[in-house]
């Protein structure tokens, strides 16, 4: 078998990989040939290739492992067994060993977790020719990315940066400490990985490098460990967003039981929610009974307001996320969204009071109060979708503060909630306006 038709083979069982029993992925596994399990061990992520290592001998393991960079190396060791990683970790070299074990020191999401301690390392002294030749020398280890050189001093402590446009460039003979910039961004090796998301972003950057406490130089980060953690960080919004508990494992790999478990609880925290809108129009069920017309437009009422409710709150939520808002700048977003809910809710008021005057006049449907039901729906229309617009504005800035995450109020808990106390404002208005009137 030609190596493009491993490849295409290895893809092909990848996507096969979700529909087999753990049983039967540890079966699969052990019966691949050494070429066939590489293909299929490229294709996976982190805690895919955790589960082949953990199916296999540490012998036949090891292969595999070693075509790993550092960083991905790490990550699939730190989601695995500890018996696996144990057990591998004994049988590198010292100097690989060393690499992964220093990794495992810290968590995924910090800095040091997502780094590579691969890059390519200058001297101050060196002139460009040297460092040129070095680069080369250095580019055989597999490096991540090679458009900068960063320049140590002995005890390796990040002197300066070098692009090696600059020096392909440069004269020969100039040194590199007269052609590195001594001016640069990096990072702590605890800093969060939304900080140096947010980084990246910021300075539009393609590496940064990770220093210890001592400002020693530990390894870069690059563009694409970025973007892992990016979509990472959306995922778990979206899903939350949607109602439900983050996913521990991609959709296709997430069981009957878990998935259920993920989306019950919130599922049936907003019915229970939902029942308090019944509990709501018990109370007013007089009101209703007597113009049971005002029941034709609870859904149109509760709806707008649930709807402009969860438009402030993904707004919110996503400006949060992008450090565009900030917990401080709450009565600026307040200042923002009382104004444009009363304005949404005019115009929606406008239309509502169109379609019942249009309806009258073509088939009567109100009856002879129907100036009452328009100014009732009206006016009900512009406080029911300022509340919702207030609500979705406020709440993820108060989970925030309380030490939540703002993603917690997701549209549908914020479309329940606005659903029950709109229908109390809406049959206050009512209540207000068809008093005496004669139904």
């Amino acid at each position: 078998m030609s190596e493009s038709q491993i490849r295409e083979a290895g893809a092909e069982m990848a996507q096969s990989w979700y529909t087999l029993s753990r049983a039967d992925r540890a079966r699969r596994v052990r019966g691949l040939t050494p070429a066939e399990l590489e293909a299929l061990f490229v294709e996976f992520d982190s805690s895919d290739r955790a589960e082949v290592l953990d199916n296999l001998e540490a012998q036949a393991a090891l292969p595999l492992l070693r075509l790993l960079p550092p960083d991905e190396a790490a990550d699939a060791l730190q989601r695995g067994s500890r018996e696996m990683r144990a057990e591998l970790l004994a049988l590198l070299d010292e100097f690989y060993r060393r690499e992964l074990t220093r990794l495992l020191l810290y968590q995924p999401d910090q800095a040091g977790g997502l780094m590579t301690p691969r890059f390519i390392r200058l001297r101050p002294e060196w002139s460009v020719a040297e460092a040129l030749s070095h680069v080369r020398e250095q580019s055989r280890q597999r490096l991540e990315t090679v458009y900068y050189g960063y320049v140590l001093d002995p005890d390796g402590h990040l002197l300066g940066v070098a692009s090696l446009r600059e020096l392909l460039v440069a004269d020969r003979g100039l040194t590199v400490a007269r052609l590195m910039r001594t001016e640069f961004l990096s990072v702590a090796d605890t800093t969060m990985d939304v900080e140096v998301s947010h980084l990246f972003a910021e300075e539009d950057l393609l590496a940064v490098p990770v220093l210890d406490s001592q400002r020693r130089m530990l390894g870069i980060v690059t563009i694409d460990d970025v973007i892992d953690v990016d979509q990472d960080r959306v995922t778990a919004a979206m899903q939350k967003q949607g109602g439900m508990e983050v996913l521990d494992a991609p959709y296709l790999k997430t069981g009957l039981l878990a998935m259920v478990r993920k989306r019950a609880g919130w599922l049936a925290a907003l019915f229970i929610g939902e029942m308090l809108t019944a509990s709501a129009m018990a109370i007013y069920q007089a009101e209703i009974a007597k113009a049971v017309v005002l029941a034709l437009f609870v859904p149109l009422i509760i709806s707008s307001g649930g709807n402009s409710g969860s438009q402030s709150s993904t707004l919110i939520i996503r400006a949060l996320a992008l450090q565009e808002v900030r917990l401080r700048d709450w009565f600026q977003v307040l200042w923002r969204e009382l104004p444009t809910g009363l304005l949404l809710g005019t115009v929606l008021a406008v239309i509502g009071l169109a379609r019942i005057l249009l309806w009258q006049g073509l088939f009567h449907t109100y009856g002879p109060n129907y100036l009452l039901i328009a100014a009732t729906v009206s006016v009900s229309l512009v406080s029911v979708v300022s509340w919702g617009t207030f609500m979705g504005a406020m709440l993820p800035l108060l989970l925030r503060r309380l030490g939540f995450d703002p993603a917690s109020a997701s549209a549908p808990f914020v479309a329940t909630l606005v659903d029950v106390s709109g229908l109390v404002i809406y049959f206050t208005v009512a209540e207000t306006f068809l008093r005496g009137a004669a139904f």
